[in-house]
Order: structure tokens, then sequence, then C-alpha cells
């Protein structure tokens, strides 16, 4: 353990000493001739760098103080607490940038494009909550994410979710975790951030389409346990598969488990694994062959994954403006097009030969067809081991926190009698 206590510093100021990339400006912007004005930004200027080493702090002390709450206090009003105060700094005050979740375009465009400097306050961002969580699960889910607060806080009559319909919603996350590296890393777009749904409670401002995707996912937050952290949050992936190998846990009783059964409905995010019964034993041999099929079925899922991620990269590529453009234009010259957009009369006037647009294009779409390819793949993979994971039989003699899908939030704390019988142990000495 002391080994342990010693390497958790030195880990966090390696992780914000490893890149040197500050964000700042490296040119400044272009005189114009023309009457024409650089449009406003539609995500917060950067921050000074005192206020970007501040963020961080902030971050690693809520870390910090989360994992205490979680693990040692066994708190849930002192979660919540901390739930709320990180909703206010990291959504409302910071609106929501810089954020884990966003930093996963910049981390994926960084190592794909040597151009592109990634920088440190981002780093810090993407893997800060990485490093904890491998130690002390999810607890950035717990309380200092601000989109699983806007969730939590409006959460008044959950419903259970089917494990089989939560699975499968789930690979609408890896399909969305997987478009969104392949749109960074081709430099197309960052549509996580552009999606974000509760910027705009943050920003207080988006276009008519977000707002409605906004009150939307709210309303459904209502009835249904962090809908977006549990079936679309890319980085909630990436944790959850973290969560897996965590050197510590959340356990619902801080001592034995005495069956009583009380915790079964006490999680609204289906995070609670029962005690498992005895198999008959022609349950075991039908089991063991469909695992085996599965297993041998793995390579044509990976197969067919791959085959459908190349037929759709044509119409993948068209998300980079390059791409979009040469199409429009062959378009316009062929007559389909009557008018021309604000993109097609920027090149005309440019001077640009179309020979080098559709060339930049092609080249585009070569990349297009080897990631997407590799995504199809990827989500071939994916869907190919769900099935082979809840094909197999788990044995547990209690009741259990998962250790992907718990996402610290305490509820199950209140409702264990040994939880109070702890306290009461802790009162008195």
């Amino acid at each position: 353990m002391p080994r342990i206590q010693r390497a958790v510093p030195i880990l966090v100021l390696w992780i914000l000493c490893a890149v040197p990339a500050f964000c700042i400006e490296r040119f400044p912007p272009p005189q114009f001739e023309t009457d024409y004005t650089l449009k406003e930004p539609t995500t917060p200027m950067p921050r000074g760098e005192w206020l970007q080493i501040l963020d961080v702090v902030v971050l690693v002390a809520a870390l910090s103080l989360a994992s205490w709450l979680v693990l040692k206090k066994r708190s849930r009003k002192a979660i919540v607490g901390l739930m709320l105060f990180c909703l206010v700094y990291f959504g409302f005050w910071r609106r929501g940038c810089i954020c884990p979740i966003g930093a996963i375009g910049n981390i994926s465009l960084g190592i794909f494009n040597a151009d592109y400097g990634i920088p440190w306050v981002v780093v810090a961002f993407f893997f800060l909550p990485l490093v904890f969580t491998l130690f002390f699960g999810r607890t950035f889910c717990a309380a200092v994410c601000p989109l699983g607060a806007v969730q939590d806080i409006v959460l008044l009559k959950p419903l259970t979710v089917p494990h089989w319909l939560e699975a499968t919603l789930r690979l609408v996350a890896w399909l969305y975790l997987s478009l969104a590296v392949l749109f960074a890393a081709t430099a197309s777009a960052f549509i996580i951030c552009r999606y974000d749904p509760f910027v705009s409670f943050f920003r207080f401002s988006a276009n008519p389409a977000m707002w409605v995707i906004s009150i939307s996912m709210l309303v459904i937050a209502v009835f249904v346990g962090r809908p977006y952290c549990r079936f679309l949050c890319p980085y909630g992936l990436i944790l959850r598969q973290i969560g897996r190998i965590s050197l510590f846990r959340v356990t619902i009783t801080p001592d034995e488990c005495i069956h009583c059964r009380l915790c079964e409905d006490a999680c609204p995010f289906g995070a609670i694994d029962k005690p498992t019964v005895q198999w008959p034993q022609k349950e075991y041999a039908k089991g063991k062959r469909r695992l085996l099929l599965l297993v041998l079925c793995l390579p044509i899922f990976i197969a067919g994954g791959t085959l459908l991620g190349y037929k759709l990269h044509p119409r993948l590529a068209q998300v980079h403006p390059d791409v979009e453009l040469a199409r429009r234009v062959r378009l316009e010259q062929a007559g389909v097009y009557k008018e021309r957009t604000d993109a097609s009369d920027a090149f005309y006037a440019s001077g640009q030969s179309q020979e080098q647009l559709y060339e930049k294009a092609a080249a585009k779409q070569k990349q297009f067809a080897v990631g997407a390819s590799i995504a199809g793949g990827w989500m071939g993979l994916v869907a190919g081991m769900s099935l082979i994971q809840y094909s197999i039989f788990w044995k547990r003699h209690e009741y259990q926190a998962q250790r992907s899908g718990c996402v610290a939030c305490g509820r199950c704390y209140n409702a264990c009698p040994r939880h109070y019988i702890w306290l009461k142990k802790k009162k008195t000495g």
C-alpha cells in the first residue's frame, strides 16, 4: 500500500508535465483588404495560463475528494454536494469546456496528425480521470462530471432497463466513439463537442435543433438513469473498461453481505448484480455450445463490419470539407446545382484549380477508406465480444456493484443495513 500511495502523485505529476504544448496563438489573424470580418467562436475562448492551472488543480482536488467520499466516507449526501459544486464550476462557470469527453477528439487528432499540438490542459483533463479510475473506480462519474450531474439531479422516477436492451443500446455508444475518432483523426469534425446534449444549458445558447436534443435528453433522464452516460457517452466506455481492473471499487456493504435483498432496486443504473443460482446440467451443455459457436463466428463479425465500413466510406468522407466541396463543384460544373454556396464561391475566388481540389479530396477519401474499414471491423469485434460476454455464466454468491457499470453514486449505501451498523460503530469509535 505505501508504494501505491507514493505512485499516485508521481503519476499525476508526470501527466501534467508530459506535453509541453500550450494553447497559444501561433500566428496573428490575417488582415483582410475586403470587408470580411472574422466570425465569433462558438466555444469559450482559451483562458489565461494561471486559470488553466486552476482548472486542473480543481479537477485533481475534486477527483481526490470524490474518491475519498465514495470509498472511505461512504456518504451519498456528501457526494451530491460535491456533484453540485462540479456542476456549477465545470458546467455553468467553465461552460462545459474543457471536458474529458470532448478531449477525445483533440487526442485523436493529435495522435494521427503530427502538425497538431495538443494543449497540455486537454491532456491533463483527458488522462487524470482515467488514472483515478484505474485506482479508485469511476469516481469521476460519481461527482465530478457535469454531464452526469445534470442527469442525476433530474432523475425522479427511474425505470428499469433490461440488461439485454442496455447491452444493445451500448453498441450505439461504441459506434459514436468509433465515428468520433474517425472524424477527428481525419481532421473532419469534432462531433462529440458539436453534439454535446447539455452544452445548451451550460452556455445558454444553441441552435434550435440542439435545444430539442438537450430538452429531450433531459426529459428522458427523468425516467431513465443517466441515459447519455449509459448509452451514448464515448468517454464512459473508456472508463468502463478501466473500471474492470481498478485497484479499489465500490462495495454495497462495508463488511459482509447478509442477503437482505434491500439493495436490489436501489441502483437506477442497473449496476447491481444479484447472486446467481445453479444452472441445470442441460443448460450448461447448451451454454458451452452457444459460446463455442459465437467464438467461431467472431471472425465473421469482424470481416462483415470491415466490409460494411469500407462500403460506407464514400458517404462518411463527405463530412470532410474538401470532399464535400469537390462533390459540390462537380455537380455545379455538370449543371445539377444552379446556385453556388459560400464554400464554392470562396473556392472559385481563391484561384485554386479543380484538379488540385480533386486530388486533395481523393487523398482524403483514401484515408476514410482505411479508417472506416478499421472502424467497421472494430464494431464487428465489439458486437461479437458483447454476445460472448453475455453468453458466459458468472457465479456470484452475494450482491455486488459492477466494476464497469457502477458510477459510484452511493445510492446503494443507504439501502444496506450493514452500512448503518458500520456508521454507528464508526461514530462510537
